[in-house]
């Protein structure tokens, strides 16, 4: 099954501004633990959304409408994700548990969420 654990983007990660040391450190053997026992699949912090573009599809058959960055709500920006491959929901939490407070100074909130996977294909 696979999870993605959403982290939200904090004030400080939208300013661009870099973890701590301790976070960094912290973070490194948070995802160097889910490496050795196989259930990362990616990893990967994003910029911050000033340097984004947002489409949004306010008519339907009409081209997208383009937005740049910076994006004002940044409870609902993302700052980064980890995809993980677990047997259960409860191991994806266990494993979200874990992560130490992404953001620092308990500005950290991560949202899980499943991943929809393709059918597998069966042969006849």
């Amino acid at each position: 099954m696979l999870f993605m654990m959403i982290v939200k983007a904090s004030k400080n990660s939208e300013a661009g501004k870099l973890p701590s040391s301790e976070l960094i450190e912290a973070m490194t053997k948070y995802n160097e633990e889910l490496v050795k026992v196989g259930v990362r699949v990616a990893a990967k912090g994003l910029h911050p959304s000033s340097n984004g573009i947002r489409l949004s599809y306010p008519k339907p058959g009409e081209k997208p409408v383009v937005t740049h960055g910076p994006f004002t709500e940044s409870k609902e920006l993302i700052a980064g994700f980890i995809l993980i491959d677990v047997k259960s929901r409860e191991e994806a939490i266990e494993w979200a548990m874990r992560m130490p407070d992404p953001q620092g100074n308990g500005e950290g909130q991560i949202e899980l969420r499943q991943v929809f996977e393709a059918p597998e294909l069966t042969e006849e």
